[in-house]
C-alpha cells in the first residue's frame, strides 16, 4: 500500500504599499508565495506548483503576479521603496 498526495505551503514574501487596482485605496499589499508539494507517506518530496499573488489588505483583492513580478516587487521591498508611508507617493501594482 502506497499512501501519497499533495500539501501546501504560503509563504509571505514582503509587505509593500502599492494602489489597489480593484478598491483604489493606498494600502498595504502582502506579497504571497504559495507552493504545493508531491508527498509519499505524508513526506514533502518535490514541489510541483508555484503561485505568487499580492492580497489587499483594505479590501481583501486578491492579485496574481508572474515569478519576475514578484521579484521585482520583493526588490522594491528590500530596497525601501514599497514600505513607504501613507502620503508619500505610492506604487502603482501590476495588472495582468
Amino acid at each position: 500500500m502506497i499512501i501519497f498526495g499533495t500539501k501546501g505551503y504560503l509563504y509571505q514574501l514582503a509587505i509593500l504599499t502599492l494602489v489597489c487596482g480593484h478598491c483604489g485605496n493606498p494600502s498595504a499589499h502582502t506579497l504571497r508565495k504559495r507552493v504545493t508539494k508531491f508527498t509519499l507517506f505524508f513526506v514533502p518530496l518535490f514541489p510541483f506548483s508555484t503561485k505568487y499573488a499580492t492580497q489587499c489588505t483594505f479590501c481583501g483583492a486578491e492579485q496574481k503576479v508572474t515569478s519576475e513580478q514578484a521579484e521585482q516587487l520583493q526588490a522594491q521591498a528590500a530596497s525601501g521603496h514599497g514600505g513607504q508611508a501613507y502620503g508619500q507617493s505610492q506604487q502603482q501594482p501590476y495588472q495582468s
